[in-house]
């Protein structure tokens, strides 16, 4: 019995890598960057208001309007970040590369979407496209807000910066 009981309190310790996420907001490109480029690639531009103004209400970051210019690329979207896949706010799938460039799809392929009513915020390295942080939020609902989904993230973002 006393085994067991070992065993399960060890089972029950998170892990290292149950902290990992909030490791990787400690990055040292994101703490010390001073311009961003936000690209709001959910379909609704409600979302990406509210994002923005959070964003702007933080202070950190200076906005520029071209990902070459910028340290860091905050992509708000409805489907996750892998690979440079994105859904774009017409509907389209599409790429974004390196450089910061997105193309459309010559056939649109909606498998790439999630399945479930999220909104993803991905910090991305513009000259490699790396992800340097992401996390993801329910979208909409009457208790966690219609439209509040990106401002939610990017207060998560700047909650997991701080020192």
């Amino acid at each position: 019995m006393r085994r067991f009981t070992l065993f399960l309190a060890f089972a029950l310790v998170p892990s290292p890598a149950a902290y990992g996420q909030k490791q990787l907001a400690q990055s040292p490109r994101i703490l010390n960057a001073k311009t961003v480029c936000f690209l709001n690639q959910t379909g609704s531009d409600s979302v990406g208001d509210h994002a923005l103004a959070q964003l702007k209400k933080w202070k950190k970051f200076q906005l520029v309007s071209d990902p070459k210019r910028a340290e860091l690329v905050l992509l708000l979207s409805a489907d996750p970040y892998k690979g440079g896949n994105l859904l774009l706010s017409s509907g389209q799938t599409g790429s974004i590369d390196n450089g910061g460039h997105i193309s459309e799809d010559a056939v649109p392929n909606y498998n790439k979407a999630s399945p479930s009513r999220y909104a993803y915020l991905t910090v991305l390295d513009p000259k490699t496209g790396e992800n340097l942080w992401s996390d993801q939020h329910v979208w909409g609902g009457l208790l966690t807000g219609f439209d509040s989904v990106g401002a939610r993230l990017i207060a998560k973002l700047e909650k997991q910066t701080r020192h």
